[in-house]
């Protein structure tokens, strides 16, 4: 559940949000981001998770629908991603891992990756996934949790079609990346 209180510039994040037969909600966790600043959560440790396995907020990566129908350029963030399998490893700003897995060939949480610049956006594409995929050459992805390989979230808007978003999406092949930000790996917390 993800909530934005914009008249106090916060951004509350809950995992696992549901209502019970009490009319009371229960979660697994919870995170509280202040909108207002560019600093990580004023009070996130290394370890600290959110409803974001790598402790980041959901919020500001997700594509929306109205971001993406202005067509490239329409998209002026990051975006976030889930692979099948993480290490046991995050990149600042994330502050969490979730993996026991140490192997160096699988990527730390917060890992930033590009599309490459020589890649052509095919010109037949939606103008939407022309967004996404100039967002993703421009500002970039970061994994953000586990989940499917390279899947990319998006706000929920019955504007998508869905199909031509698998669709298109799916031509893009992980080897048109490349990782750009690993500095400050953390692998202990």
């Amino acid at each position: 559940m993800l909530v934005v209180d914009r008249d106090n510039d916060r951004l509350y994040e809950i995992g696992g949000a549901e209502p019970q037969a009490d009319g009371s909600w229960q979660a697994h966790c919870g995170a509280v981001f202040h909108a207002d600043s560019n600093a990580v959560r004023p009070t996130a440790q290394p370890g600290w998770t959110s409803a974001d396995a790598a402790g980041l907020p959901i919020f500001p990566g997700l594509v929306r629908y109205d971001e993406a129908r202005l067509g490239p350029g329409g998209i002026r963030h990051a975006l976030r991603f889930t692979v099948a399998r993480t290490r046991r490893a995050f990149v600042p700003p994330a502050t969490h891992y979730a993996s026991a897995n140490t192997s160096a060939n699988l990527p730390p949480m917060g890992m930033r990756v590009r599309l490459k610049a020589g890649y052509q956006i095919p010109a037949g594409f939606s103008p939407e996934v022309k967004a996404i995929l100039t967002a993703m050459q421009t500002h970039g992805m970061f994994v953000a949790d586990n989940g499917s390989n390279w899947f990319v979230s998006g706000a929920p808007d019955d504007r998508w079609d869905n199909d031509t978003l698998v669709g298109q999406l799916a031509q893009v092949k992980g080897s048109n990346f490349e990782v750009v930000e690993m500095r400050g790996l953390v692998t202990q917390v």
